[in-house]
C-alpha cells in the first residue's frame, strides 16, 4: 500500500482540506471514497482502507472542513464556513474529481458513515451521476429534534450570532443518545460497547467533540439532516446507482434501526435496488467493533464485487 497526501481548496473559499489517496499493491479494480462523520477524522478508517486495497480498491477519503487535520492545520474547529451545507459534499466532489483524473475508468463508489452517510446521501441526489454504488453506514431516517432545532438556529444566524459556540444547543440535538444503555460511563458510550473504542475516540487528539461547532455550522448540519428525508429526497438519487445500507440495530443515530429501514424504503418507493443489513446488538461503529469489523468490510467488499462483475 502507497499513499499520497494533498490539500485543495474548499468549497467555502477559506479553509484546505486535507486528503489522501491509498492505492493497492495490484492493478486497482475500482475507487472507494471513504466519508468520515461528525467531529472525527478519515485514520478512524484504517483498518477498513486496509482491507479495500487488499481486495485491489484505490481509497480515497478527506477530513471534512471542521475536523481532523483539516481544522488542525488552519486552527478552525467546529467551523464549516458560510457557504451552505453543501460545502462538505462539494468538497466530496472535488477530491472525487482529483481522483478521477489520476484513475479514469475505474468503477467508483462512495461509503459514508454517519454524518458521513447524510453527505453521501446529499452527494448521490446531486452529483450521483456515474457513481457505481453507495454505501451507507450508521445513518439515520428523521433525526430526532432536527426539525424543531433548525428554526431556533436560524433565528439566532439572523440576529448575528453564527459564529458563536453553545454547546447546549449540540446537547439538545444529541444529548440523548445514551437513553437506552444502562449506567452510561461517558456520553459518547452510545459509540460502541467496547470501552476501549470509546476511549480511543475519546483520546484521539484529531478527534474533538469538546469544541461544539459554530451555531451556523450546527445550522447546515441540522438543514443537512432535514432535506435528506423522504421520497422527495430519494427521487433525487439516480436509479442506477446500487445501495447497501447497514447498521447496529442498536445505534440511536438510526433510531435503533427503524430510521435506517427507513431509508432503505425510501429508495425502495423510488425504484432503487437497496440491500439492507442490521447488526443485532451493535450501536454505532460497526466497522470498528472489533468483534464484527472483519464481517463489516467483507459485506461492503462482497456487495462492491457483486457489481463490479455484472
Amino acid at each position: 500500500m502507497a499513499f499520497q497526501e494533498l490539500s485543495f481548496q474548499s468549497f467555502n473559499g477559506k479553509d484546505n482540506v486535507k486528503a489522501w489517496i491509498y492505492t493497492p499493491i495490484r492493478k486497482p479494480r475500482g475507487i472507494v471514497q471513504v466519508v468520515h462523520g461528525f467531529g472525527e477524522h478519515s485514520r478512524r478508517y484504517l483498518h477498513m482502507i486496509l482491507k479495500f486495497n487488499e481486495a485491489g480498491f484505490v481509497v480515497a477519503a478527506d477530513d471534512h472542513v471542521g475536523h481532523g487535520k483539516t481544522a488542525y492545520d488552519s486552527g478552525n474547529w467546529g467551523d464549516w464556513g458560510d457557504k451552505g451545507y453543501m460545502t462538505m459534499a462539494e468538497d466530496e466532489h472535488t477530491l472525487r474529481k482529483i481522483v478521477q483524473e489520476q484513475y479514469p475508468d475505474l468503477p467508483y463508489f462512495m461509503f459514508g458513515h454517519s454524518m458521513g452517510s447524510m453527505i453521501a446521501r446529499g452527494y448521490a441526489a446531486t452529483h450521483g451521476a456515474g457513481l457505481s454504488g453507495l454505501i451507507l453506514c450508521g445513518t439515520s431516517g428523521r433525526f430526532p429534534n432536527a426539525s424543531k432545532l433548525l428554526p431556533v438556529l436560524k433565528n439566532l444566524i439572523d440576529d448575528g450570532k453564527g459564529q458563536e459556540t453553545d454547546p447546549s444547543y449540540l446537547e439538545e440535538l444529541m444529548g440523548w443518545m445514551t437513553e437506552r444503555i444502562e449506567q452510561p460511563k461517558t456520553p459518547n458510550d452510545w459509540i460502541s460497547s467496547d470501552p476501549d473504542i470509546v476511549a480511543d475516540h475519546a483520546n484521539d487528539p484529531f478527534n474533538n467533540f469538546s469544541t461544539p461547532p459554530n451555531i451556523r455550522s450546527l445550522y447546515y448540519f441540522v438543514q443537512m439532516m432535514e432535506t435528506i428525508v423522504g421520497t422527495e429526497w430519494a427521487e433525487k438519487v439516480p436509479v442506477s446507482i446500487p445501495v447497501y445500507n447497514i447498521a447496529g440495530d442498536q445505534d440511536p443515530v438510526g433510531q435503533y434501526g427503524e430510521g435506517v429501514y427507513a431509508v432503505s424504503n425510501w429508495l425502495v418507493q423510488t425504484g432503487h435496488h437497496v440491500k439492507t443489513k442490521v447488526y443485532p446488538g451493535h450501536r454505532h461503529e460497526i466497522h470498528n467493533d472489533r468483534d464484527i469489523r472483519d464481517e463489516v468490510e467483507e459485506g461492503i467488499i462482497s456487495f462492491i464485487n457483486g457489481i463490479i462483475v455484472k
